[in-house]
């Protein structure tokens, strides 16, 4: 991957400190009863490898490469991405609570780089939720759970049960959006995760086993 456009996106990271986000409210649901008291994102829950073709839009910057997604036990995963070419671009470990860098390459080694990455992933890793209320629409059954400052609505799908969204608000303002298209509900086929206070999309799409060989 050139060294210019790896700077390039360093640089673009640096411009999310002086953008808002919008308040989150949700619409078309209503209330109802429900006796769940914990719901779950399973997607990564699995000791197998979850390998990825990565896309990654960063205001003008496109990087594109292979992630890979490896649960280390019940609460630490390992994520590990490599360019096109197969040069390794970054190597950590995270938990809710925890994160360890083990490589980085040099032009990605900026503070904002790392700390929107380990939001992310932290985001999108976690795995149980507690349920303070519940609604549903048409199409899906909506959990609200709070923690702290941070609030996450995830979406199931009613006829198969499967997760299909998750919004991160904090402070009331929508932070993040996570889609997921699945067959099952241990693995994503893909995902789509799109910040809603910039302009950084991150597409995640499974590789197959023959892609693989």
């Amino acid at each position: 991957m050139p060294r210019l456009l790896l700077r390039n996106l360093a640089f673009s990271l640096v411009l999310v400190l002086f953008v808002s986000c919008k308040t989150y409210k949700l619409t078309d649901a209503k209330p109802v009863q429900s006796s769940e008291k914990t719901v779950e994102n399973l997607y990564f829950s699995s000791g197998e490898d979850y390998v990825y073709k990565c896309q990654m839009d960063i205001y003008k910057n496109h990087v594109s490469g292979i992630l890979i997604i490896k649960k280390l036990n019940e609460r630490t995963h390992r994520v590990a991405m490599t360019s096109d070419f197969g040069n390794k671009l970054i190597d950590f470990e995270i938990s809710e609570n925890d994160f360890k860098l083990n490589y980085v390459l040099p032009d990605l080694d900026k503070k904002i780089v790392i700390n929107f990455l380990k939001n992310d992933f932290q985001q999108l890793l976690k795995r149980q939720y507690h349920v303070n209320e519940s609604f549903e629409n048409v199409h899906s059954k909506i959990y609200l759970s709070k923690v702290d400052h941070k609030t996450y609505y995830l979406f199931f799908n009613k006829e198969n049960g499967l997760l299909k969204e998750i919004i991160y608000t904090r402070n009331n303002k929508e932070k993040i959006d996570f889609t997921f298209e699945a067959k099952k509900h241990i693995f994503a086929d893909s995902l789509n995760l799109q910040h809603k206070d910039f302009k950084i999309n991150i597409k995640l799409f499974q590789i197959t086993e023959n892609e693989q060989n």
